[in-house]
């Protein structure tokens, strides 16, 4: 297994584009929003498109070296490329759709991803997920020393998307290959990577493993990226070795961690309860707001109130029945609440 080493420097519409990485057998997945890059990336290491400066080395194996004058067009770079919308060939079967590929393997992938009895149908014959698995068959059927996934699921509905990440990281944890996937998704990210890297503004601010992201946030952004919440104040202790956090509009929330000045609150939204009513119970902090959105996830739902979001089974959202517009009271613990040092000196908002 080659190891892939990549450095580009390129000028997006509106900023430059800056990065440093190398990947092992493992998936590291490139999360943010639009125009941040992601693509650019992807396009640079199948040598779709030149950088302005850069490296994509795999293995000892140079594909682009901007300072050397290297650069192999894109059959000339062993590379599986799956493309968001699949890009399958509509006049062509799943047999010769996978063989277009590499003929040599084609018969195996078939067979590896269930595809034997659908050998013969056309594109448009085929399912979402089908579509999928034979886009990712026909990218391996080259046998590459590289893999890339351009949102990979971002065409599918709820249900089969749920599915196919299950079925998808499966898969690509047996490849024992550098793949480098691109999304603006955190839970697909989350699904399929090892890694996770946040890509804002044409750099990334921050790379770890998804568990690592959700705790430790490295600001706003990501904290938001990946569905934590991330409010904004000023810490002073409280006394009892607590702090009181005083946010913008006024609401003081206590924390357990010891913290002074400009500081981000964080906590999980399935950390938080929702009532109609401020409950007698042991939680410190309370949040009184209205319901803005709620947003079904599977058998969970987001609910969304100010800068908050919480997150309770769909059982409890449907007993409890909540509207939009509702006024209800976020409630969440000392203990649950976590303090983050942010720099600058104005005040919290």
């Amino acid at each position: 297994m080659d190891r892939l080493r990549l450095e580009l420097t390129h000028r997006l519409r509106a900023r430059r584009l800056e990065l440093a990485l190398e990947l092992g057998g493992e998936t590291f997945a490139l999360v943010g929003p639009s125009g941040a890059g992601k693509t650019t990336i992807l396009r640079a290491i199948a040598g779709l498109l030149r950088p302005e400066h850069g490296r994509v080395v795999v293995g000892s194996e140079t594909w682009l070296d901007t300072e050397r004058g290297i650069d192999l067009p894109p059959e000339g770079r062993s590379v599986g490329l799956v493309f968001q919308e699949q890009a399958l060939f509509p006049h062509l079967n799943v047999r010769q759709n996978v063989g277009y590929g590499g003929p040599a393997r084609a018969h195996d992938l078939l067979a590896s991803f269930g595809l034997a009895e659908l050998a013969g149908a056309r594109p448009n014959e085929l399912s979402g997920g089908e579509r999928q698995r034979v886009a990712l068959a026909r990218a391996l059927a080259r046998d590459p020393a590289v893999l890339l996934l351009d949102e990979p699921l971002s065409a599918l509905d709820a249900t089969t998307r749920a599915r196919l990440r299950t079925e998808l990281r499966g898969r690509l944890r047996e490849l024992d290959l550098p793949t480098f996937l691109v999304t603006h998704d955190f839970e697909d990210a989350a699904a399929l990577a090892e890694r996770v890297g946040v890509l804002v503004d044409g750099r990334i601010v921050q790379t770890g493993s998804p568990a690592e992201l959700v705790a430790a946030p490295a600001g706003p952004f990501v904290a938001d990226l990946t569905g934590t919440n991330l409010l904004v104040g000023r810490a002073h202790a409280a006394g009892a070795g607590l702090t009181d956090v005083t946010l913008a509009d006024g609401t003081v929330v206590r924390s357990v961690d010891r913290a002074a000045g400009r500081v981000g609150v964080r906590v999980h939204p399935w950390e938080i309860a929702l009532a109609r009513s401020r409950p007698d119970d042991s939680a410190q902090n309370h949040v009184v707001g209205s319901i803005d959105a709620l947003t079904p996830l599977g058998n969970r739902v987001r609910i969304r109130i100010g800068e908050l979001t919480a997150e309770i089974t769909a059982d409890s959202a449907e007993r409890l029945a909540f509207r939009p517009g509702e006024p209800v009271v976020a409630s969440f613990k000392a203990t649950a609440t976590r303090l983050v040092p942010l720099a600058g000196d104005g005040d919290g908002g």
